[in-house]
C-alpha cells in the first residue's frame, strides 16, 4: 500500500485574465474539480475532456487540504492548499498514516505576491507535527481524531482534533463532496512500532492529539478562555492493536484553568500574572471541569507546579478555586511538586505519586475489544475516567509523569492482552513505549514551545534547548500565532462589522460568508433588547500617594465619601430622606436600590513619578488602594474584581457586581506610554476592554501632558493613546459600543489667575467653562470628538494645598482648572428607534461631580452613567438565521437550465447554437455572471449572488427564440448546507462513556459568585494562605450631612472602624486576601519574596516528609535548566541575589485517598540542613 501523487492540477489563464485550475485524481477520472472566479464547479467526464485541451498541467500532489480564505482589502484571497510532501510513519489497521513535511498553497488568482502573505501559516504546516491516515478506500480509513473506545459508537470526526476543518467550508457550499477530495488533518505527535510477539505482529502505538480549540504558543496563549478551553490541552492515547483486539488509554493535559498569562523574556525574567480577580475567573474554571467531567468521565487533577516565584502563586490559585468549585466533591485535587521529588530526572519518587492514586487507577480501568470472541461484548472494558496533569507548560514535567502513568497502566493492558507471560516481550512492549513517551514529549513541545522536550537528564542539551527556546518565543512566537489563527479561524474578521459580529453572534457563525453575516447584522434589532445597566467611573490624582496612609488609616474623610456617597452629599438625590433619620438597615437597603453595576476607578500619580518608579514601577500602592476599594465599594453589597492594569502612576480597576460575573467575557488590557514621545510611562494611559452580554465596552484612565501652555501636547496624548490602545490584539477604540475615558488630562483655563479664583467664588460656571481647554478642543474636533461629559457645575479639582481649600498659594501660584474629568461616548445604536432617527440615545448621566478628599492637590471626580447595553434572544436569532438563508439563496448561486421537449418533458440534448443568447439574456434581466459550463444535456450558469439564483428561479423558465429552457437549483438543500457549515464550528464530541450528561453552569439558577466567594474554606495543612473573601471587610461610615455632623445628641452616630494596623511583618492573612491575585496582575511588576510570601506561624507547619538525606541534597543541587517553566533561573542572570522562596504546598489527599504513605525505603531520617525553600510534605490522612 503506497500513496503517490495522486492528484494533477491544471491551470490556464485566459485571454480576459481570468486564471482557473483543474484538480483531477488519477485513480478516479469520473469527476473533475474546476475552481475558476472564486466559484468551484465539478465536471464529469466528458465536460473535463472538452476543456482540458485548454489547460497545461502545473504540478503533482499527494492531497489537498482545502481552501485558505484570507479577507484582504479590495475583497477575498483564495489559496488552494495541497500536500507536496509527506512520510510514512507507520499503519494502523488497514490505513498508513503520514506525516505532512511540504505543503504548496496555490493563489486562485495567480498573483506571485499572494504567496507572501501565507508563508507562516504553509511554515506552521511543515513543521512535522501534522498528520492524516490514507488507505486505498477512503471511506473506511483510520481516523485519528478519534481514540479506540470513541470510534467503537462514532464515525463522526472529532472537531477538536480537525486542524483544517475550517479549509473544507468553500467546497462545501458548493456541494463538493469532499469526503472524496480532501484529507483530514490532525496536530500533535503519531508513534507508531511494530512489536513481535511470537509469531504475529502487534502495533503499539502512542497518538498524541493537540486540540485546536485554543491553541497557540507558548507566550501569546496560556490558561483558559471563557469558554473553559484551556491552552495546550492534548489527548494522549496509548493503544495496543493485535489482529482483532485492541487495548486503548486516555490521558490529558492542559493549562492551568485560570486567567493568566506569561510574558516573554523582559530583562531576564518570565514574569507570570493574573488577569482576572479570583470571582470573575471561577465560571470559567467551572465550565473547564464540567466539560472534562463530561468528555472523559471521572476525573483527578494533579498539579506539578512547583515553588518558584509565580508558580506557588498560581498552584495557590489553583487549589483555592477547586475549593469553590461546584466539582470540588466530585473531582480529586493533588499537588505534587515534581522538582522536589524527582530532582534532576530521578523519577523514584513518583512511586510517592502512585501511592496517592493507585485507587484511582483502579477504578478508571483501561478500555479493551476483541471483535474474534464469540460474546465480544463480554469481554469488553470500558475506561471510565483520566487523570489531568498539569505543570506550567505542560510539557517536560507533565511529559514524564504521563510516561510514568502510561508504562504503569501498560503492564494491565499487556495482562489483558496475554501478552505477560514471557518477561521478554513485557521487556520489549517497555522499551518500545519509553523510546515512544519521550518521541511524545519532544513533539508535542515543538507545538508549543518551538522546541523538544527538556529531559532534564543533560544539562547541556537542555541548556542548549532553553536558549533555542528563548530565541523562539520572543522573535518568531508572534508570527507563528497569527498563522495559527489564520488557519483555525479561515477567513479572520478585521474589519467593522466583524468586531459586531462577534458581540452579538456566536462563534460558530463567524466563519460564515459575508453575504450571512453582513445580513445577520444589519438585522440585529430583530433579536436584540436593551437592558438598563448602570456604570460609575471615578477619576483621582492621588500625588504621588504621598498622602496614602491618610485614606487607608483613615485619618482623613473616607474614599466612601467619593465612590458611594459623593451624589448623595452633592444633593443629586434631593428628595432621598437624611440618613440620620433612618435605621441603619434601612439606609443600607436605600443605598442598594440604585448602585452601579459596574464600577471602574482611575488614579494618576499612584506612585512617585521619580525616575526609580519610571524604570520599575512600585505595584505596593497598587495593592493597598485595591484592598482598600474592596471594603469601600462593598460597604453595601458586594462588588468583586474583574482586572486591574498599571503603567507606572495610572491605575485602573475594574469592579462588577457578582451577578453580572458569568457574563462577562473577552477582558483584556493594555497600557500606551506617551511620555518623552512614547518612550516612558510618566504619562500615558491604560485600559480595560471587555464584553457584557452583547456589548463591547472600554475603560480608559490617562494622565496627559501638564503645564499651561501645553495644550497641543495633550491633544497628542490624546490621539496618540486613541490609536494605539489594544492595536496588539487587532481591536481599536472605536470599535467598542461604549468607551469611558477619566484621567489627569491636565487641560487648564485661559483666564489670570485672579480672574478664575473670583469667577470660583461667584460660581460662575459658564464663564469659566468658555474658556476651558479640553471643550474648546472638542468644539475645533481636536480631541474626545462624539464624546459626551456631564454638566460641569463644581468648582476646578486643581490645584489646592494639601488638607485645605485653598487654592495654590506656592510661588507657582497655578491656575484653578478642571484637569480631572470623566466622559464617554457611543459607537452604534441599541434601540431601533435610533435607527430610525438617525441620532444615537447616550441614555442619563445620573450624576457628575466632584468629592471633597483633601490629601492630595486634586479633588476626585465621579461620573455615573445609565446605558443600554445589549442582550440576544436566541430563539428569535434563530429565526431570524433561517429567514435570512431562505432569502439569501444556495451558496453556490448555480442553476441548472435544460431545453425542453416538445411534449413538455427534458430533452437529452443541449444544442450549443443557444449557449450565447441565454448568457445574454441572463445577465441582463438577472445579474453578472461569473462561471458557465454545459454539458451534453444541460447548462450550468453561476452568479454573483445566489438571490439572483432565487430569481431566475421565480421565473421557472425562459423563453429563447422558439424555443423554452426549464430552470432549477443544482444545490435546492442549500440550507441544510449552511446548518451542515455553522456545525463545523461546534463540537460534536461525544463522551467516553455513553450516557454522560454535561453540567450546563450558564443554566444553573443556584450558581452564585458571591456565595462562592463568600466560602470561608478551612485552611488545611498543605498551605496556611487564606484566599477566601470572608468574612466581609469592615464598612466604611455612612454619608455625612454637613460639617456639622447634623442630628441630635440621641441620634445614631455612625462609627469609623478603628484603623488597621500598619503594614509589617505580622501582618495577618486575612488582610492580604487578594495577594495572591495581585501580585502578578500587571507587566513591569518585579517579582520579590515578600510579595508571595505571607508570614504564617510556624509551629503551625507540619513535619517535612521522611525523604532521605539522598534526595534532599539532590533536590538543593538541581539544576535549573531541567524545568519547562523558563523563568526558573533559566535567564536569571544575577542568581545570588534572587529572593527568598515561598515554602512549597504540601501534597493534599485526595478523595478517598489511600492510607498514608510509608517512608521510602533508605537509611531513616536525618535532621536536614534547610534548603533554599522549605520541604513540601505529604499530611497523613483524616480518618
Amino acid at each position: 500500500m503506497v500513496l503517490g501523487k495522486l492528484f494533477r492540477i491544471y491551470h490556464k489563464n485566459d485571454k480576459n485574465g481570468v486564471y482557473s485550475l483543474l484538480l483531477e485524481n488519477k485513480n478516479d477520472k469520473n469527476e473533475t474539480l474546476l475552481f475558476e472566479s472564486g466559484a468551484v464547479g465539478v465536471l464529469s467526464m466528458q465536460e473535463t475532456e472538452s476543456v482540458k485541451p485548454l489547460y497545461s498541467m502545473l504540478s503533482d500532489m499527494y492531497g489537498v487540504l482545502g481552501t485558505l480564505n484570507l479577507s484582504i482589502a479590495d475583497g477575498n484571497l483564495i489559496y488552494l492548499v495541497c500536500v507536496s510532501g509527506c512520510v510514512s510513519v507507520g499503519k494502523i489497521q488497514n490505513s498508513e498514516i503520514f506525516c505532512i513535511t511540504e505543503t504548496t498553497f496555490i493563489s486562485l488568482r495567480n498573483s506571485p505576491s499572494d504567496l507572501e502573505r501565507i508563508q507562516d501559516v504553509r511554515k506552521i504546516l511543515n513543521s512535522g507535527t501534522f498528520y492524516f491516515s490514507w488507505s486505498p478506500n477512503q471511506e473506511s480509513k483510520y481516523d485519528l481524531t478519534l481514540c479506540a473506545q470513541k470510534a467503537e459508537r462514532t464515525t463522526a470526526t472529532d472537531n477538536r482534533f480537525f486542524w483544517n476543518r475550517m479549509l473544507y467550508l468553500h467546497l462545501k457550499s458548493f456541494d463538493v463532496n469532499t469526503e472524496r477530495w480532501l484529507l483530514k488533518v490532525m496536530c500533535g505527535g503519531v508513534c507508531i512500532n511494530t512489536v513481535y510477539v511470537g509469531h504475529q505482529q502487534a502495533k503499539a502505538c502512542l497518538i498524541s492529539r493537540l486540540s485546536c480549540e485554543r491553541a497557540g504558543t507558548r507566550f501569546n496563549v496560556r490558561g483558559t478562555n471563557d469558554n473553559g478551553h484551556v491552552a495546550n490541552f492534548v489527548e494522549t492515547e496509548q493503544v495496543i492493536f493485535m489482529e482483532q483486539k485492541v487495548s486503548s488509554y486516555i490521558l490529558i493535559r492542559g493549562s492551568i484553568p485560570l486567567f493568566w498569562e506569561q510574558t516573554g523574556v523582559q530583562v531576564g525574567t518570565h514574569k507570570l500574572k493574573m488577569s482576572r480577580g479570583s470571582e470573575i475567573s471561577q465560571p470559567a474554571f467551572d465550565r473547564h471541569l464540567a466539560m472534562i467531567k463530561f468528555l472523559y468521565g471521572k476525573q483527578v487533577l494533579i498539579n506539578l507546579v512547583g515553588n518558584k516565584e509565580g508558580e506557588h502563586m498560581i498552584g495557590t490559585m489553583y487549589k483555592h478555586h477547586h475549593k469553590l468549585s461546584q466539582f470540588h466533591d466530585d473531582i480529586p485535587y493533588i499537588a505534587f511538586d515534581y522538582h522536589y521529588y524527582c530532582p534532576r530526572g530521578k523519577e523514584d519518587n513518583l512511586a510517592l505519586l502512585k501511592k496517592q492514586i493507585n485507587t484511582h487507577f483502579n477504578d478508571f480501568g483501561y478500555y479493551y475489544s476483541d471483535d474474534s470472541a464469540s460474546d465480544s461484548n463480554a469481554s469488553k472494558l470500558y475506561q471510565t475516567g483520566t487523570f489531568r496533569v498539569n505543570c506550567i507548560d505542560c510539557l517536560d514535567r507533565t511529559n514524564r509523569v504521563q510516561t510514568f502513568m502510561g508504562l504503569e497502566i501498560l503492564m494491565r493492558q499487556l495482562k489483558t492482552l496475554q501478552f505477560d507471560e514471557k518477561a521478554t516481550i513485557v521487556s520489549r512492549f517497555q522499551e518500545v513505549y519509553k523510546n515512544m513517551w519521550q518521541t511524545n514529549g519532544d513533539q508535542v513541545s515543538r507545538i508549543y514551545a518551538g522546541t523538544g522536550a527538556l529531559e532534564g537528564k543533560s544539562k547541556l542539551r537542555d541548556g542548549t534547548l532553553s536558549v533555542a527556546r528563548t530565541i523562539q518565543n520572543n522573535l518568531l512566537d508572534n508570527s507563528k500565532q497569527e498563522a495559527i489563527d489564520i488557519l483555525l479561524t479561515g477567513k479572520p474578521l478585521n474589519n467593522e462589522y466583524g468586531d459586531k459580529a462577534r458581540s452579538i453572534l456566536p462563534l460558530q457563525y463567524l466563519h460564515l460568508p459575508s453575504s450571512i453575516l453582513k445580513p445577520l447584522i444589519e438585522r440585529c434589532f430583530e433579536y436584540v433588547y436593551p437592558i438598563d445597566v448602570k456604570i460609575a467611573v471615578g477619576t483621582w490624582n492621588v500625588n504621588g500617594g504621598k498622602h496614602f496612609n491618610s485614606i487607608i488609616y483613615k485619618k482623613s474623610d473616607p474614599l466612601s465619601d467619593w465612590l458611594l456617597d459623593c451624589n448623595k452629599s452633592n444633593g443629586a438625590n434631593s428628595n432621598m430622606k437624611s440618613i440620620l433619620d433612618l435605621s441603619l438597615d434601612d439606609t443600607l437597603t436605600d443605598l442598594n436600590a440604585n448602585s452601579p453595576d459596574l464600577f471602574a476607578v482611575g488614579f494618576e500619580e499612584i506612585v512617585d513619578l521619580s525616575a526609580q518608579n519610571i524604570v520599575a514601577t512600585s505595584t505596593t500602592n497598587q495593592k493597598e488602594w485595591l484592598t482598600e476599594l474592596e471594603k469601600t465599594l462593598s460597604r453595601n453589597e458586594q462588588y468583586v474584581l474583574v482586572t486591574s492594569v498599571q503603567l507606572v502612576g495610572v491605575c485602573l480597576f475594574l469592579f462588577t457586581k457578582p451577578k453580572f460575573a458569568r457574563f462577562i467575557r473577552d477582558v483584556s488590557t493594555d497600557s500606551v506610554k506617551t511620555g518623552l514621545g512614547g518612550a516612558t510611562g510618566n504619562k500615558g494611559g491604560v485600559g480595560i476592554r471587555l464584553r457584557l452580554f452583547s456589548s463591547s465596552l472600554c475603560f480608559v484612565c490617562s494622565h496627559f501632558a501638564a503645564g499651561q501652555s501645553q495644550s497641543a501636547e495633550r491633544n497628542s496624548d490624546f490621539n496618540e493613546i486613541g490609536r494605539k490602545m489594544f492595536n496588539s490584539i487587532g481591536k481599536s477604540l472605536s470599535s467598542h459600543d461604549y468607551v469611558f475615558w477619566c484621567g489627569d488630562f491636565n487641560y487648564r483655563i485661559d483666564l489670570p489667575i485672579e480672574e478664575v479664583k473670583q469667577l470660583v467664588k461667584d460660581k460662575n460656571w459658564e464663564q469659566l467653562l468658555a474658556h476651558d481647554q479640553l471643550l474648546n478642543n472638542q468644539k475645533a474636533e481636536k480631541v474626545f470628538r462624539n464624546y459626551h461629559e456631564g454638566t460641569i457645575n463644581f468648582p476646578p479639582t486643581y490645584k489646592y494645598d494639601i488638607n485645605s481649600d485653598d487654592y495654590d498659594t506656592s510661588e507657582k501660584s497655578r491656575i484653578p482648572a478642571w484637569t480631572d474629568r470623566v466622559l464617554f461616548r457611543k459607537r452604534y445604536p441599541t434601540k431601533i428607534e435610533e435607527v430610525n432617527a438617525g441620532k444615537l440615545d447616550y441614555g442619563e448621566i445620573v450624576f457628575y461631580g466632584r468629592a471633597e478628599l483633601k490629601t492630595s492637590d486634586h479633588r476626585p471626580v465621579l461620573g455615573e452613567f445609565k446605558v443600554d447595553i445589549l442582550k440576544v434572544d436566541e430563539d428569535k436569532r434563530v429565526q431570524v438565521f433561517h429567514n435570512i438563508i431562505e432569502q439569501m439563496g444556495p451558496l453556490d448561486s448555480t442553476v441548472m437550465i435544460h431545453e425542453s421537449g416538445s411534449n413538455g418533458e427534458t430533452s437529452t440534448i443541449f444544442h450549443e447554437s443557444y449557449v450565447q443568447e441565454i448568457l445574454f439574456k441572463l445577465n441582463e434581466e438577472i445579474g453578472e455572471i461569473i462561471l458557465a459550463r454545459f454539458g451534453s444535456d444541460h447548462m450550468r450558469v453561476t452568479f454573483k449572488d445566489g438571490t439572483q439564483a432565487l430569481k431566475l428561479l421565480s421565473m421557472k423558465s425562459i423563453n429563447i427564440m422558439d424555443k423554452r429552457f426549464d430552470v432549477s437549483l443544482k444545490t435546492p438543500n442549500w440550507i441544510d448546507l449552511v446548518e451542515e457549515e455553522v456545525n463545523y464550528g461546534v463540537s460534536n464530541t461525544i463522551p467516553l462513556l455513553e450516557g454522560c450528561k454535561q453540567l450546563n453552569i450558564d443554566e444553573l439558577t443556584d450558581y452564585d459568585i458571591s456565595k462562592l466567594s463568600r466560602i470561608s474554606s478551612p485552611v488545611d495543612s498543605e498551605s496556611s494562605l487564606s484566599l477566601s473573601t470572608a468574612p466581609g471587610p469592615a464598612r466604611p461610615p455612612p454619608p455625612k450631612t454637613g460639617s456639622n455632623g447634623g442630628g441630635d445628641s440621641g441620634a445614631i452616630k455612625p462609627m469609623r472602624p478603628a484603623p488597621p494596623r500598619p503594614t509589617s511583618s505580622t501582618r495577618k492573612a486575612s488582610n492580604t486576601t487578594i495577594e495572591p491575585i495581585i501580585t502578578m496582575i500587571n507587566d513591569d511588576l518585579t517579582i520579590t519574596g515578600d510579595s508571595l510570601l505571607l508570614n504564617q506561624d510556624n509551629s503551625m507547619q507540619p513535619p517535612p516528609p521522611p525523604l532521605t538525606q539522598q534526595v534532599v541534597s539532590s533536590y538543593q543541587n538541581q539544576s535549573t535548566l531541567d524545568d519547562d517553566y523558563s523563568s526558573d533561573d533559566e535567564f536569571a542572570y544575577d542568581t545570588n541575589n534572587m529572593p527568598p522562596m515561598a515554602p512549597p504546598p504540601n501534597i493534599p489527599p485526595p478523595m478517598n485517598a489511600p492510607p498514608p504513605l510509608p517512608p521510602p525505603n533508605g537509611p531513616p531520617p536525618v535532621p536536614m540542613v534547610p534548603p533554599r525553600r522549605s520541604a513540601p510534605t505529604i499530611p497523613p490522612r483524616n480518618t
